[in-house]
């Protein structure tokens, strides 16, 4: 199949087609090497053309088990080489794919000038006059203000948390902002109860679950677009422990007095250095962003930055039990140096099981 990407400083790209369709959107990259099927499937890449840095994209298959959202959410997907099986899924999933392109001078063109619009275009009988009206549609496209429509579940769902785990009996308000299915996952595997509720989710909506915990997810775009969670950060902080992951630890600084803006390129991949300012340890962290909170105003402390740019990693109030991370603790893709973080948030709510006596 013919194929062509239309940037937006005016070159076109010819590449094989691997996927069929038009479609149009921001070109980002990711530099994680494995997880592929993950970052596929998050929905923080919702209406964004994902490249990949690494060269050879499907070498282990694709399985259902490790996807984090039922579907994938790039709007295209750009590769140096993509094996038949991905292709297929994509093909399954109506999303454009194109390989055989020189992805290393791709991800240069996008660190020097950040994320860009593109125009994509694959099939038989495609031009690049197909790839450039995609260009100039996505050029004058205004930004997506109801995104999180998109990515949210649309009624409350309810995850039972696991009865042997150190916070049984613990609910956890989880406001769906494109939240990845291991949160979910690693907040039921200790036992907390996850109340999922859509991005638009109201205050009388929380005060129904009586949660124990009030928690603000990753999502895509800017956090500027997703008022109502920050309204629930506003109605509910100092009375109920909040947490916040990605996106969501914009939304908190947002609602709290801080300011958050728009990087040049993001972080996206599995091998983002973080530094503890209290201990001074660095982790590698799975990270997947296009904004950062720029000033953290008065009320939340910075205790983690990025090694390589210092961006706010880390914000705390232990005065009103507010905890969140820029990175993804979870991974999926990645490493798990910071599984911990679901037990510090977990530990602010004070309903873990007590341990058991030991006997004499």
């Amino acid at each position: 199949m013919n194929a062509y990407v239309a940037l937006e400083g005016g070159r076109v790209v010819e590449a094989r087609g691997r996927s069929p369709g038009t479609t149009r959107g921001e070109l980002v990259f990711t530099t994680a090497y494995t997880g592929y099927e993950e970052s596929l499937t998050d929905p923080s890449y919702e209406e964004q053309v994902l490249t990949f840095s690494y060269p050879l994209i499907g070498n282990y298959g694709v399985r259902e088990d490790r996807f984090e959202s039922d579907r994938v959410h790039p709007r295209a997907v750009v590769a140096r080489e993509l094996t038949d099986d991905v292709a297929e899924w994509l093909t399954e999933e109506d999303v454009p794919s194109v390989d055989h392109i020189d992805t290393r001078d791709l991800v240069t063109d996008i660190r020097e000038g950040g994320a860009m619009k593109c125009g994509i275009a694959v099939g038989e009988d495609v031009t690049e006059a197909d790839a450039l009206a995609e260009l100039e549609s996505c050029r004058g496209m205004s930004e997506h203000k109801d995104i999180g429509a998109q990515v949210s579940v649309a009624n409350a769902t309810v995850h039972e948390g696991d009865a042997d785990g150190e916070y049984a009996g613990t609910d956890v308000a989880l406001v769906d902002c494109g939240a990845k299915g291991s949160i979910v996952d690693s907040l039921v595997a200790r036992g907390a109860t996850v109340h999922v509720l859509p991005y638009d989710a109201t205050e009388a909506d929380v005060e129904a679950v009586d949660p124990d915990l009030l928690f603000i997810s990753n999502g895509p775009g800017d956090p500027a677009n997703f008022e109502a969670a920050e309204e629930l950060v506003d109605a509910f902080v100092g009375e109920v422990p909040l947490a916040g992951i990605c996106l969501g630890q914009q939304v908190v600084a947002r609602a709290l007095g801080g300011t958050t803006e728009k990087m040049d390129f993001g972080h996206r991949g599995v091998n983002q250095p973080v530094r503890d300012l209290e201990t001074n340890r660095v982790v590698m962290t799975t990270q997947n962003h296009g904004y950062t909170v720029g000033d953290p105003g008065d009320v939340l402390e910075v205790t983690q930055r990025n090694v390589n740019d210092d961006t706010p990693e880390g914000l705390d109030s232990d005065e009103l039990d507010v905890i969140t991370r820029q990175y993804h603790p979870e991974a999926n893709p990645g490493p798990n140096d910071s599984l911990d973080f679901f037990d510090d948030v977990l530990a602010m709510t004070n309903h873990h099981i007590e341990a058991a006596p030991a006997d004499d």
